[in-house]
């Protein structure tokens, strides 16, 4: 991950929700964990401006664990300041929560979708707008249904 820390930006395009992975038998791979969280927080937003959802795995988890992973209540705390949408311990190789941390970032991205959506519907000039298009309309020649180009 380290050596395309430049590329992300083209990693990240059009992305709705992330995880972030580290290993909890490395310190060193949690110590990098706030710089990829910082590093998607200011390439990538959903369209109101606000972070896309984010989940933290603790990935070999069926290993001897390291540092802060060792305590639930300080990963707790710790993804609320960093602004995590939540955590999971997880091993890849023995196929532990990975569904669950899986449904539970897609459950955040369709809750992000719906608010997104609602919010869109208030917006009465958008939504005439979209109607006009919808129905072949152009403002350009009183509402004719054939195109002007």
């Amino acid at each position: 991950q380290e050596r395309f820390g430049n590329m992300t930006r083209v990693y990240y395009k059009e992305a709705v929700g992330a995880f972030i992975v580290f290993d909890v038998s490395r310190v060193a791979t949690f110590d990098a964990v706030v710089k990829w969280k910082n590093d998607l927080d200011a390439k990538v937003q959903l369209p109101d401006g606000s972070p896309i959802p984010c989940i933290l795995l603790a990935n070999k988890c069926d290993q001897q664990k390291e540092g802060i992973v060792n305590s639930q209540a300080k990963m707790e705390e710790y993804c609320r300041e960093k602004g995590f949408a939540g955590w999971f311990e997880t091993s890849a190789k023995e196929n532990i929560n990975i569904e669950e941390a899986a449904r539970s970032l897609v459950n955040k991205i369709l809750l992000n979708d719906k608010l997104l959506q609602s919010n869109d519907n208030r917006d009465g000039d958008k939504f005439a707008l979209d109607h006009k298009i919808a129905n072949g309309e152009n403002s350009r020649d009183g509402g004719s249904k054939s195109c002007s180009c």
